[in-house]
């Protein structure tokens, strides 16, 4: 027989049973506890309170739970459980959840956004729109019940604030896989760029659009000159821009589709396959015209972009790319060559008055320590978040340090296995605040190449 407690913090309950005499009388019941608490899913339109139920289990100095939503068939389980490991593990496979080592890595799960240029590929995504997984390769369960259990512990009370990790892949056709040209005041961002399509890009060069074109800026006797001339040319483009868009609202209706579905791009070459040569011709030259304002920067594979603030950017087709981010949704956009889905309007005159007219080279990656076993560099370090890239040589060792801020991995390539957890190519975790050292091993027999992530 197990007692459920009811609190409101599941965290506190937890320290204090850790606090007291758990198990001196040597009988198995002493080594579970199970509690109740409301939860606010703040990531959800109106924030729905629901109540979770989390099942705490310490077994020879190893503390472990399951979290899953309360329910009666579920209470019933747990007041006839055996109070014991055994019961945890019986418990967790009756209901599909993954059992949780308190400390360990997490292993996350991803979530797929569909996007007009392709798809984004969230690892800790937590909002209305997708929200990422923690799972232990065979259940999952969403990656905020997961921090809710023990905030302190997993995020440093940050759990509402973790650094968004996720992959952007655009379709691989021009025009329709190039993204927004937007920007950010307050977001930061960076890429790394770690797959360039072939098909797109036979020599193996990409391009994000980044930043304007010193020469045509030359052509202009003031920067407010330039912002006019470009403003003007967006607007031009605007107005056809939205004529099509408007006709292809038709055949959505048409066809059955969703006024703000994402549509793949033979669909959209269908569709524009329908409107006259004329409208087709005049859409190109008004985007060319747009565009020779801009820069378009070049990208290989393994090269790192930090998006300054303001910096108009808009990366193209079939970059694959990796982005850590600030958990902010905010940004303006200043052109898309398709419908935007997301807003019913560009914010191209407030965008070009605050716009960044430079045009940013890629950064030099600081080298923080090297030798025959690894290369640690700097990618990036924000005010509120620093991103570091290891390579690790084959079969070698890595052992990160011990700190008191959550943190983030990422395999770019090759595989590791991360304090007993594999971590193959594009599978992520998610470090907790309190832990200690870790020992990363590559397990292959050539170099792995991950990103580490954390608060400064």
């Amino acid at each position: 027989m197990v007692n459920i407690q009811k609190t409101g913090n599941p965290e506190a309950a937890l320290n204090l049973w850790l606090s007291e005499a758990v198990g001196v009388d040597g009988s198995e019941s002493d080594h579970i506890l199970v509690v109740a608490y409301d939860y606010t899913q703040y990531y959800f339109s109106g924030a729905p309170l629901i109540e979770l139920v989390v099942v705490y289990c310490q077994s020879s100095g190893q503390l472990c739970f399951v979290v899953a939503e309360s329910s009666l068939s579920k209470y019933h389980q747990l007041e006839s459980m055996d109070a014991g490991l055994s019961g945890l593990h019986t418990f967790a496979r009756a209901n599909d959840l993954p059992v949780i080592v308190l400390g360990s890595p997490l292993k996350l799960e991803t979530v797929s956004i569909a996007k007009p240029w392709g798809q984004e590929i969230w690892y800790t995504g937590i909002e209305e729109r997708g929200v990422s997984r923690v799972t232990d390769g065979l259940s999952s369960v969403p990656l905020p019940w997961v921090l809710s259990v023990a905030p302190r512990r997993l995020a440093a009370n940050c759990e509402q604030k973790i650094n968004l990790l996720k992959i952007l892949d655009p379709l691989s056709e021009a025009v329709y896989g190039d993204l927004y040209f937007e920007l950010h005041k307050e977001k930061r961002e960076v890429y790394v760029v770690t797959h360039i399509d072939d098909g797109a890009w036979p020599s193996g060069i990409g391009a994000i659009r980044y930043g304007f074109n010193p020469e045509t800026r030359k052509k202009y006797v003031t920067s407010e000159a330039f912002r006019a001339a470009y403003l003007a040319a967006v607007k031009r483009y605007e107005v056809l821009r939205r004529q099509i868009d408007e006709q292809f609202d038709v055949f959505r209706r048409d066809e059955a589709i969703g006024s703000n579905t994402p549509i793949s791009a033979e669909v959209i070459q269908r569709w524009s396959s329908m409107l006259p040569d004329t409208v087709l011709a005049q859409e190109e030259s008004l985007r060319e015209e747009m565009n020779q304002f801009t820069s378009l920067l070049p990208l290989e594979q393994g090269d790192v972009v930090q998006v300054p603030l303001l910096t108009p950017h808009s990366l193209q087709h079939g970059i694959r790319t990796v982005e850590f981010q600030t958990p902010v949704y905010e940004r303006m956009i200043l052109s898309f060559a398709q419908k935007v889905l997301t807003q019913n309007h560009w914010d191209t005159e407030q965008a070009v008055e605050i716009m960044s007219l430079d045009s940013p080279s890629l950064p030099e990656l600081g080298v923080l320590e090297e030798n025959k076993a690894f290369r640690l560099e700097e990618v990036v370090k924000f005010d509120d978040f620093q991103v570091l890239r290891l390579t690790l040589m084959a079969s070698a060792e890595y052992v990160l340090p011990q700190t008191q801020h959550y943190g983030l991995l990422l395999v770019v390539d090759g595989a590791v296995v991360c304090q007993g957890v594999g971590v193959a190519k594009e599978e992520a975790l998610l470090l907790p605040a309190q832990r200690s050292e870790l020992q990363i091993v590559n397990s292959l027999h050539k170099d792995a190449v991950l990103l580490l992530a954390a608060p400064v």
